[in-house]
């Protein structure tokens, strides 16, 4: 009989000590996220999509070089020669560039080698990367595109922004 009161008074301070945790726990704020309408800011040394800039790159193809995965490709901008009407030099300006998303692995080894100031490629705080399409995969930019870039549309060759991709922070912070 003595064991049964001793098991019925272990479950009610079990009970008591359950019901305390909760009431403790009750009049704390809340710290939910109301997933899609509020979005978390990530840590200042997350990698999320890489951004590109093609005012401030100078094409020295260093992150090309740097990228283990070979998902970055550009190209120089180029003008005449003037002594020669059919050679074409090359400038320190970008004609296009374009980052695979799909082979990125996120190492962040393009954004250390690059030499300028403020970054011309950098990892955003996007967190939320949405692809339809493998085409929407290989993101490019050329003079005036935007920062998240564009896609090229093989059907229909031409270069659309992506659709439906929502940016944590519209101006997008650089290292």
């Amino acid at each position: 009989m003595i064991e049964y009161f001793q098991e019925v008074g272990s479950a009610a301070s079990a009970i008591c000590q359950g019901l305390w945790l909760t009431l403790k726990y009750l009049f704390k704020p809340a710290i939910t996220v109301q997933y899609p309408t509020e979005k978390l800011v990530p840590y200042e040394r997350f990698r999320g999509a890489l951004l590109f800039d093609a005012d401030t790159c100078i094409a020295c193809n260093l992150c090309v070089k740097a990228c283990p995965s070979s998902c970055i490709l550009l190209e120089n901008a180029t003008i005449p020669d003037p002594k020669n009407a059919e050679v074409k030099k090359k400038v320190a300006k970008i004609d296009w560039y374009s980052i695979d998303f799909g082979k990125c692995n996120f190492c962040r080894l393009c954004e250390e080698a690059c030499p300028t100031k403020p970054k011309s490629v950098w990892h955003s705080l996007d967190y939320e990367l949405l692809f339809a399409k493998r085409d929407e995969m290989v993101r490019g930019w050329k003079k005036g595109f935007e920062f998240i870039g564009r896609y090229f549309d093989r059907r229909e060759k031409e270069w659309k922004a992506p659709e439906g991709q929502m940016q944590i922070q519209t101006v997008q912070a650089r290292r």
